[in-house]
């Protein structure tokens, strides 16, 4: 009976899910996921987003770079969002990265999935790198919250995953306790290739992932580190995307 051992080897994870049911992060409800169906169709969809930053648009532009993307274009080349950072979704993203939250990862991470695999016209990266967090934040967190949606999105696309392409070379403040107007100085010099990266960003495609762009400071700044090495097109995946009036 061949199929035997395959029924075996699922009992565990069945029984787990059985044992240890889970509720809803925002509404409580049971299911299999952290999030519900229900909630996700209610506060997770698609809409109009300029294809460079990821800011929403009016119908009539979707497709279109908006004014600012035009007036100053950034080192990236894409960003897909898989919603904006406001309530309830915000909530998740803090519980995620100052709460440990880390079951919230991979539903991020799907989200993101089909968000990138329905954008119009996206090519998909050769391969994933995380922002990376800074050895002081790292060690205060013990972990990274980019690499925790990374990981189960490079699995989901079949990407490569590089967590260490990039390195966090200066410690800077957190972008969202910075006026808007300091938030490029803040990160400028911050990053760097990590040694020996070269070979596996000239000519490549490089997507970069991160829970939430607010300014895109942070980064256009780690594009530009990766366009510099000769990468060929940088694209951003984030779940949130705050909008331009925060």
């Amino acid at each position: 009976m061949p199929a035997c051992p395959h029924r075996w080897r699922s009992w565990p994870r069945a029984l787990l899910r059985a044992l240890l049911p889970s509720a809803c992060a925002l509404c409580g409800a049971a299911g299999t996921d952290a999030v519900c169906a229900g909630c996700e169709r209610a506060y997770v969809g698609a809409r109009p987003r300029c294809p460079c930053c990821a800011n929403p648009v009016g119908p009539l532009d979707a497709g279109r770079r908006c004014g600012a993307c035009l007036a100053a274009p950034p080192a990236f080349d894409a960003t897909v969002a898989a919603c904006d950072y406001a309530a309830p979704l915000d909530g998740l993203v803090l519980q995620l990265k100052f709460g440990a939250r880390l079951a919230l990862a991979p539903w991020m991470a799907r989200v993101l999935r089909d968000s990138a695999l329905g954008a119009p016209g996206l090519a998909l990266p050769e391969l994933l790198c995380p922002v990376p967090l800074g050895a002081r934040r790292l060690a205060e967190r013990g972990y990274n919250q980019a690499l925790e949606v990374a990981r189960p999105l490079g699995a989901v696309l079949g990407i490569a995953l590089a967590p260490r392409l990039a390195l966090r070379v200066l410690e800077t403040q957190a972008q969202s306790g910075i006026a808007p107007g300091a938030r490029r100085n803040n990160v400028r010099g911050a990053f760097a290739l990590a040694p020996g990266a070269c070979e596996r960003v000239r000519g490549r495609h490089v997507g970069v992932v991160d829970d939430v762009m607010t300014s895109g400071h942070t980064l256009d700044a780690l594009a530009a580190v990766f366009k510099k090495a000769g990468a060929a097109r940088v694209t951003n995946i984030v779940f949130a995307r705050t909008p331009p009036h925060a």
